[in-house]
Formats: C-alpha cells, sequence, structure tokens
C-alpha cells in the first residue's frame, strides 16, 4: 500500500509542477520577489497537502511562538536535514518568505530548478568558496533587510535517521555578520519519509522550532555548538527510538 500510495503522490507532484513552474517563469518577468515567492509556497503546501491525503503523513508542529514577529524582523533558520519533506514543509508553514542558501547546479534541473532560478534566492557555486560566501553575505544582508528569511541546512546534505552530521559554519558566519537572530529547527521527517527512498510512510512528523539564539557578539563555532546542541537534543526528544 505505501508503494501505491507513493507512485500516485509522486504523480500528483509532477502533474501540478509542470504548469505551475511554467506560471511562475512567465510570472517572473513582471512580478517582485515576494510575489514570486508565495507562488511558490502555495505549490509547496499543495504538495504538502498531498502528502497528508495521500501518503498519510500528518504534521505536528511546536514552538510556532518562537519565530520572530514584526515584518521586516530578521531571522536566520538553520534546520535538521534528513530528507526532502522538510524542504517542502518548512517554507509552506513559515509566515515570511524565505530565501533557501542552494548550489547553482540545481536551477538546471528542468521545470523544479526553472521556478527557483525565477524567485530571489541565493545560489552558489561551490568550487569559489570565498566568492561563495561572500555572495552569502552580501545578498543575505539585503534579503534580511527587506524581511526575507534565510535558511540552511548546517549538516549540508540528508542525514540518516538516528545519525548526526558535521554542522558547518556557514549559517553561524552569516548570522554573526548580520546580526540576525538563529532559529534552530529540529524535524523527525525520516520516520516517514526516509532519505533517498521513494518509498514514504504514513505517520506524524514532529517539527519544533527553538527560541532565537542571539548573534551579536558571538563567535560562529560557539553559536554553532548551541545550535547543535539544541537540534540533537531536541531530535532526541522528538525521537527516541531512532537514537537507541
Amino acid at each position: 500500500m505505501s508503494l501505491i500510495r507513493s507512485i500516485i503522490h509522486a504523480l500528483w507532484v509532477l502533474v501540478i509542477l509542470i504548469p505551475w513552474a511554467l506560471v511562475m517563469v512567465v510570472s517572473s518577468l513582471w512580478s517582485s520577489g515576494t510575489q514570486m515567492w508565495w507562488m511558490a509556497a502555495r505549490w509547496l503546501g499543495w504538495v504538502i497537502s498531498g502528502a497528508r491525503i495521500i501518503l498519510g503523513i500528518k504534521v505536528r508542529v511546536t514552538g510556532f511562538e518562537n519565530l520572530p514577529v514584526g515584518e521586516k524582523s530578521p531571522a536566520i533558520l538553520l534546520v535538521k536535514h534528513q530528507s526532502t519533506l522538510e524542504t517542502f514543509l518548512i517554507p509552506a508553514l513559515m509566515p515570511h518568505p524565505l530565501a533557501f542558501v542552494f548550489k547553482r547546479e540545481l536551477i538546471y534541473i528542468p521545470f523544479f530548478g526553472w521556478a527557483m532560478a525565477s524567485m530571489d534566492m541565493i545560489h552558489i557555486d561551490r568550487r569559489l568558496r570565498n566568492q561563495a560566501f561572500s555572495k552569502v553575505v552580501e545578498q543575505g544582508k539585503r534579503l534580511l533587510a527587506e524581511g526575507v528569511w534565510v535558511i540552511m541546512f548546517p549538516e549540508g546534505t540528508r542525514i540518516p535517521r538516528g545519525q548526526k552530521g558535521t554542522y558547518k559554519l556557514g549559517g553561524t558566519r552569516l548570522a554573526v555578520e548580520t546580526g540576525a537572530p538563529v532559529i534552530p529547527i529540529a524535524v523527525t521527517s525520516a520516520k516517514v519519509w526516509p532519505r533517498k527512498a521513494f518509498i514514504k510512510h504514513p505517520g506524524i512528523v514532529d517539527l519544533s522550532i527553538g527560541k532565537p539564539i542571539p548573534s551579536q557578539g558571538r563567535q560562529p563555532d560557539e553559536l554553532m555548538r548551541e545550535v547543535e546542541q539544541w537540534i540533537e537534543a531536541e531530535m532526541r526528544r522528538l525521537d527516541p527510538d531512532a537514537y537507541k
């Protein structure tokens, strides 16, 4: 049954992706970055609704009150990365437009990448490390000033359930450079949507939003240690069976 549901959901995503991506590419000729974001968030919401109806995946969110209030209040979201689910889920939940930091090769993926390229996000060339971070800081400052929150996955790649990757300093370096607070987020997506797996399973995904961590006067490494400690402790609380 899980295989059949997964096939149906994949078809659903494909059916809505192609026309919506084309609409976004055309709309980018006259729409603002904020308008483009909410267009993308609507599509992501349909993907999550499909996951709930077709796959039986429900989401339980705690800590929503920890998000900064105010139209231009800055924030950098640092998120546990276990599967593709959170890349769909978090933008569909957040009250602010988000800017992902991602490798520029993704914009060449047909339809999905074209839609990403039409939005105001931060795509970098990882081969040019120093220049890439300078671009992240430059664009990050501009976007944060406009009320766009920056989202990053500090482990850099999807990590199997119950494991911990290496937390890289890019997110906290950006926070220190811009003075924006860091919001740590833990999510148990791999319980139902395993890393690099086609077959998804019904169940509940817990998403926990931590309190803002100030970045002013901090060092990137010790700030990231605090982020890492909170996320990993929260993952063990939310999904204890994975860490036995």
